[in-house]
């Protein structure tokens, strides 16, 4: 009998603690890794990984894979670049608790707030249970591709405990959140790594009401921190606009200095924070200081709407005569749009927007010519400004209107339009240079199994590595603003991995789980996104490829090769914080 299941050999070994690369070999045995260094016997499979960085799998702790997770094993497109680990639950949107008369408002809400079809969600999803535990058992029934942990989502336990009383500015008794605190406590107790809760206005519901963690009181949010500090572990995930009335960082940091706790939020540029980025980090560093721990989860590059015709929105969509023709099935739309006289008709004609609290980004979406960039093949996800549609189209001596509608019309109506609408102010991303070499942050945000017809920051890895290391020339130093690989990827595994209690993963040395990467990282490219119509009752999500993962390797099992699934599905649920006992026994 062979001595290991696996042996990789001749891998370039990053091995996730920022340590220098090194050749060696790592060989694996029951999902765990047995050595590294210069392994002798043999083994059921092996690898050659000359030339080839070897790497674990990605920690990515901010997804939104709540419902998709109950149906899919694949778990793409987060398992097509490389992720072994997702977390999802975040942003207070999720599925548990559920009472039986609330599972429409709980569909409706994360298809509001995250852009998930909620047909998709209705179909696909069986209820197979009420509490936050029971929904643990359900996700411990399916195998997939990746291990999966969550939060408990604020909405659902609001919704839950106060029922038909759950309306914008509903404030709950006394009573109320204990009962809602009990079930934080409950759910944490059963393995739930966390809470999270969502207090910004960006975030509503399908029928536009903003989501419960908005209008919460401090008192409320820290007796349910409380609850998770009476366990013993959880982090406390937030995403907020900021507001300097609500003061989110001073009850950030009492609720971190009284429980020990981390608490994580979402740190962007973005237009509807009051507060701006450089205040909010000054302000965590503030409370840090004094004892707290507060995190900030920063994208690494511009939050944005890849806009197409068939996505969730595009420039021309508030025009009256697109509107006239948005019901119809796709080939009626196609069939209008080539019709040179109904193109005309819409670049003759202006935006009506709809009331909305959001004015200002629809105008961006319609108009923001400046900020908007044809995704060409090969795109620079750092575009500069000549290379905007205002620029082009003055170079081609067109109007916007005229030059964004071409270019949407390419390859029979699938062109796409790229809006960085979240962190790109400054045209660029040199203010998270700083940010990326701060024990402080994690990388995060990548939003993977949502925003499913605007996004698929779900490829933030494979950027991290093509963009942020190998490629980027825009930086403030002679290097291009580029950061090391070893850094890198010690940020997307062990760095997020140790955020939520995960000791036993992002790291590749004896007794971790064998959750690895080989990349071919010199070829190592993104590939064109593209809509598809693939999820339950035919629900769409914009998905992105890769190049350059040779092997993804998940608790031993080869679970992708050359960016195929293999069909083998090693990934389970994450109980809970994961320690790092078992190191001394395999040592």
């Amino acid at each position: 009998m062979p001595a290991y299941d696996l042996i990789i050999r001749n891998g370039t070994i990053v091995d996730g603690t920022g340590a220098p690369r090194y050749t060696a070999d790592i060989a694996v045995k029951d999902g765990l890794i047995a050595a590294v260094g210069t392994v002798r016997g043999d083994a059921a499979q092996e690898i050659d990984a000359s030339g080839r960085i070897v790497a674990p799998g990605w920690v990515d702790v901010h997804t939104h894979y709540d419902g998709q997770a109950t149906w899919d094993a694949e778990m793409a497109p987060s398992s097509w670049h490389g992720v072994t680990t997702v977390i999802m639950g975040n942003c207070g949107v999720g599925f548990a608790p559920a009472a039986p008369n609330r599972h429409e408002w709980l569909i409706g809400l994360m298809e509001g707030v995250e852009d998930i079809p909620g047909t998709a969600l209705a179909e696909g999803m069986k209820w197979n249970w009420e509490t936050f535990p029971e929904y643990l058992d359900a996700l411990e029934q399916m195998p997939r591709t990746v291990d999966v942990g969550t939060h408990v989502p604020h909405g659902a336990v609001r919704a839950y405990v106060l029922g038909d009383r759950e309306k914008p500015g509903a404030i709950p008794t006394t009573d109320d959140i204990r009962k809602m605190a009990d079930i934080v406590e409950e759910g944490v107790r059963a393995g739930a790594l966390g809470f999270s809760t969502s207090r910004t206005v960006i975030h509503k519901s399908v029928d536009g009401e903003v989501v419960p963690g908005t209008t919460a009181t401090a008192e409320e949010l820290i007796e349910i921190g409380r609850a998770m500090g009476r366990v013993g572990y959880g982090v406390f995930e937030m995403a907020s606009d900021m507001k300097r009335e609500w003061d989110e960082f001073g009850w950030m940091g009492a609720l971190s200095r009284e429980t020990g706790l981390p608490v994580t939020y979402a740190a962007l540029q973005s237009i509807a924070k009051e507060m701006p980025l450089d205040e909010q980090i000054a302000e965590m560093r503030r409370h840090n200081a004094q004892g707290a721990n507060i995190i900030a989860q920063i994208a690494l590059r511009g939050n944005g709407i890849v806009m197409a015709w068939q996505g969730t929105v595009h420039p021309f969509r508030f025009r009256p005569s697109y509107v006239a023709i948005a019901d119809l099935p796709w080939a009626a739309q196609l069939a209008k749009l080539k019709d040179p006289a109904f193109r005309a008709q819409v670049l003759a004609e202006e935006s009506v927007y709809p009331q909305s609290d959001i004015i200002g980004l629809l105008m961006m979406i319609s108009k923001g010519w400046h900020n908007q960039f044809v995704m060409d093949d090969g795109f620079d996800y750092e575009p500069q400004e000549e290379a905007s549609i205002l620029a082009r189209a003055k170079t081609a001596g067109v109007s916007p209107d005229a030059y964004a509608y071409d270019k949407l019309m390419e390859n029979d109506g699938t062109g796409f339009v790229y809006l960085p609408i979240l962190n790109y102010a400054d045209g660029n991303l040199d203010f998270l240079e700083s940010l990326q070499a701060s024990d402080d942050t994690v990388n995060s945000l990548s939003d993977g199994g949502a925003h499913c017809g605007t996004i698929c920051d779900a490829a933030s890895p494979t950027f991290m590595l093509e963009h942020w290391v190998r490629d980027r020339k825009r930086g403030r130093d002679r290097e291009g603003g580029r950061i090391s690989l070893e850094h890198a990827i010690k940020r997307q595994c062990h760095d997020t991995a140790r955020l939520y209690g995960l000791d036993d993963r992002g790291i590749l040395a004896p007794g971790y789980l064998a959750d690895i990467n080989v990349i071919d990282f010199e070829n190592l490219r993104l590939l064109k996104p593209w809509l598809a119509f693939d999820l339950p009752a035919g629900g769409k999500r914009l998905l992105q490829k890769a190049e350059g993962y040779d092997y993804t390797i998940k608790g031993g099992k080869v679970t992708f090769h050359k960016g195929e699934w293999t069909g083998e599905t090693p990934g389970g649920l994450i109980r809970g914080p994961q320690r790092a006992d078992l190191l001394e026994a395999a040592e």
